[in-house]
C-alpha cells in the first residue's frame, strides 16, 4: 500500500514553491534592471547576488539531509529544503522592491 500524504501539506508545499518562483523572478528582474541602469542598485548588489547563493543552497541541503535522517516524509524533506531558499527570495524581493520605489537621485 502506497503511503498517503495529507492534502493540506502538499498544497502548502506547492504554494511555498510557487511563491519562491514568483519572488525569484522578481529579484532577477529588478537586478537586471539595475545592471541595465534603469534602477540604481546598491553598490554591493552584484557581490551580494553571488555570495548569497552558496550559503542558501548549503542551508537547503543541510535542512533536507536533517529531515531525511529524521525519517520525515518526502514532502516534509522538500519543504525543509525549500525553507532557506524561500527565506532568501522573500527578503531579496522585498528589499529590492522597496529600493526600486525610491526616487532616483
Amino acid at each position: 500500500m502506497a503511503p498517503t500524504f495529507p492534502l493540506a501539506d502538499m498544497m502548502k508545499l506547492s504554494w511555498q514553491m510557487g511563491m519562491m518562483v514568483v519572488e525569484a523572478q522578481t529579484v532577477m528582474t529588478l537586478r537586471t534592471l539595475g545592471m541595465m541602469g534603469v534602477l540604481t542598485p546598491h553598490p554591493q548588489e552584484n557581490q551580494r547576488m553571488v555570495a548569497e547563493k552558496g550559503v542558501a543552497f548549503a542551508q537547503s541541503a543541510q535542512a533536507a539531509a536533517m529531515a531525511a535522517m529524521q525519517g520525515k516524509h518526502p514532502h516534509e524533506v522538500a519543504a525543509a529544503a525549500l525553507q532557506p531558499i524561500r527565506r532568501r527570495t522573500r527578503v531579496n524581493a522585498a528589499r529590492l522592491t522597496r529600493a526600486a520605489k525610491k526616487p532616483r537621485g
